[in-house]
């Protein structure tokens, strides 16, 4: 099987996409793309064996069916800069090799993350992990970027000192606050990066993160452009129904339209054919 390029990605590699106020995400290789998994679920012997559009059906079947496994031979290493408490949260997701910085081998350098004064808000009442919708009055705002900036200026001047004085680097940090970025080699096959970016795009997600993954998303569309169509086609942009939401919806569609006119909603749409065929039975049922 021939070594698989992408122009697309090839044209981003090792560029630095910036992130929050001193983070990025950067490209650093790629194995395979959307060519590699055509071939992986035809277990083919060669380029050019079928029509884009057979090979944009096919990659779509996949997905909206999940047939996982060829997805997984597209690998994609990044390069990513983030403050701690992101990288905290991303790291939950073990289905990636990492290589972190170490502040043991290496003196961490003075960038925190100061978060935006739109950004800023209470605790939500109703998340409770999370911030409210509203951000605080700009005043109130200042307030907090000042007191973030003021006390990681000491937290790193307090380290700077325990350096000073001969402190092993490994003792030092221990103060460090959470704010402060760190950097790894975080590599991924694509099946499991859209599982990672369906969870971080999430709106219940950290903004922080979010914004992490919205730049990994057209990374990942550079490197694959049709599964990533599929991934926002029948992933993000879709809904999944319990059997008891099922039933209810359909109840409903009985109630306020015929068959006809789900069929002329579906064409309204932009469905045909067997697209149309599956919305007829996921709405109405067999007929």
């Amino acid at each position: 099987m021939a070594h698989c390029t992408v122009a697309e990605a090839e044209a981003i590699l090792d560029k630095q996409f910036p992130v929050l106020d001193k983070g990025f995400v950067r490209l650093v290789d790629y194995l395979g793309g959307d060519q590699r998994i055509v071939q992986s679920a035809r277990v083919s012997y060669g380029a050019g064996t079928r029509t884009y559009r057979e090979d944009h059906g096919l990659i779509h079947y996949l997905m909206r069916n999940g047939h996982t496994s060829p997805f997984e031979q597209v690998v994609l290493t990044f390069h990513t800069k983030m403050p701690i408490f992101v990288a905290r949260q991303w790291v939950r997701h073990r289905t990636a090799r990492l290589n972190e910085i170490s502040g043991r081998y290496s003196v961490m350098e003075e960038e925190f993350y100061v978060p935006a004064s739109g950004e800023i808000a209470v605790q939500s009442s109703e998340n409770k992990q999370g911030r409210a919708a509203e951000p605080v009055d700009a005043e109130t705002a200042r307030r907090i970027i000042t007191a973030f900036k003021e006390e990681q200026s000491r937290s790193y001047g307090a380290y700077q000192n325990l350096l000073e004085q001969g402190i092993a680097r490994e003792l030092a940090r221990v103060n460090l606050p959470l704010s402060l970025y760190t950097q790894w080699y975080w590599q991924i096959d694509l099946h499991n990066l859209f599982h990672f970016l369906a969870l971080r795009m999430d709106t219940h997600a950290q903004y922080e993160i979010r914004a992490y993954a919205h730049v990994m998303l057209d990374i990942a569309r550079a490197v694959c452009p049709i599964a990533t169509e599929a991934f926002e086609e029948h992933v993000l942009g879709g809904v999944q129904l319990s059997r008891s939401e099922s039933a209810a919806v359909r109840g409903v569609i009985g109630v306020v339209a015929d068959a006809e006119q789900v069929q002329q909603a579906g064409r309204d749409a932009g469905l045909s054919g067997k697209a149309l065929e599956r919305l007829m039975r996921k709405l109405i049922g067999d007929c």
